[in-house]
């Protein structure tokens, strides 16, 4: 379904934008006139916690506008608690879904701020409902904004993200990321987890990714190596963190430790609003370039991400302590993941070849233990 949907907006979608640059009208901005906006972010969740701080810096700029962002249900449980979203607006990633909103909302907002790096419905979905939009400056898409922003791929995204708000004439700027709060059920389901586990003391692994790009996985049995080592030398319990997809590989993770009576798989167990309460209080998460990475860093747990096809000055855990470990340079092809220009690969090397996720390999148990013990 995600290939899928990657190739209709590529050819179809490009193809859409040029036509409607045609209509395209150039236009200043007034703050008075400014009374509904709409953000479009469609995809990642840890790209979603990276763009929290830029509603932060919206609200700033426009204190008395209604403030919407345009979702699917993959990512908007993430906005749910944001203070300075007024409405979430779920749709379907599919050409009804996205025909539907145009026809109900054509002309409803004055100004539309498209947070997706590369897709090219988003930039449609904007032309459509906003009369000012702004977006950034490279692809077909672009055509269709009335203010662009180079996208800087030498900065974290939070940093960005923020520069599509800064091209408004905002002044901010965010040395973390808010932490995403949990209700009462939330964290009374959490806590009975942990107890029923014996979790006092615990560390919280995330050996998966998501399905675009499982190369940026660090190998199984490099994690079992990791975790045999934390047991032996800090005694405390390990959370295995993922969806339901990832429970086999947990499961494979876990049958290569030594005390697994130490290990908890929590996939399929805990879901996403749960995860932040969990995550939450850990004391320390370790993982892939993956949402789970982001939100540790976002409810202020030491984080320590591993990296490879892609590189920490781009996506490494935002803020202050936070790790990001990249030993790519071994590779001719890393970084091979450029979001904002639609390089999503699985990985350039064979599967079958032996320098098949060459820039993880490089990454050495002894490499992670290093950084865990600054931390400790």
């Amino acid at each position: 379904m995600v290939t899928l949907i990657k190739f209709i907006d590529k050819y179809v979608g490009n193809a859409v934008c040029h036509a409607l640059s045609l209509f395209s009208k150039k236009r200043e901005i007034g703050k008075k006139s400014i009374n509904r906006i709409l953000a479009v972010q469609l995809w990642g969740i840890g790209e979603t916690i990276l763009t929290l701080p830029s509603f932060e810096a919206l609200r700033k700029k426009f204190p008395k506008s209604e403030i919407h962002v345009l979702a699917t249900t993959r990512n908007s449980k993430i906005y749910e608690k944001e203070v300075n979203i007024d409405k979430i607006i779920t749709i379907k990633p599919n050409p009804f879904g996205v025909i539907e909103f145009i026809f109900s909302n054509s002309g409803k907002y004055d100004l539309a701020i498209d947070m997706e790096e590369y897709l090219n419905i988003s930039a449609i979905i904007s032309f459509f409902v906003a009369g000012f939009r702004v977006g950034y400056s490279h692809g077909a898409r672009s055509k269709l904004y009335t203010k662009k922003v180079r996208y800087n791929d030498r900065q974290h995204v939070v940093q960005t993200y923020l520069d599509l708000i800064r091209v408004l004439g905002v002044s901010y700027n965010a040395a973390q990321l808010p932490k995403i709060s949990s209700d009462k059920k939330t964290k009374e389901s959490v806590e009975k987890f942990l107890k029923e586990n014996d979790a006092k003391n615990f560390f919280c692994i995330a050996p998966g990714a998501a399905e675009s790009a499982q190369c940026r996985m660090w190998p199984k049995e490099s994690y079992a190596q990791l975790i045999n080592r934390l047991i032996a030398k800090y005694r405390v319990k390990i959370i295995l963190t993922g969806t339901l997809q990832e429970n086999e590989l947990n499961e494979s993770v876990i049958e290569l430790i030594e005390k697994k009576e130490f290990v908890i798989n929590s996939a399929g167990e805990i879901d996403l609003e749960q995860l932040f309460y969990l995550i939450s209080k850990a004391r320390l998460f370790i993982g892939n370039d993956s949402g789970p990475m982001h939100i540790a860093a976002a409810q202020g747990t030491k984080t320590i991400g591993l990296f490879g096809p892609n590189l920490p000055v781009r996506f490494g855990p935002y803020g202050k302590g936070n790790i990001g470990i990249y030993k790519g340079e071994n590779c001719k092809f890393s970084p091979c993941i450029n979001v904002h220009l639609g390089q999503v690969p699985d990985c350039l090397y064979a599967k079958n070849s032996s320098d098949y996720q060459k820039c993880m390999k490089n990454i050495d148990v002894e490499d992670v233990m290093g950084e865990v013990e600054k931390v400790f």
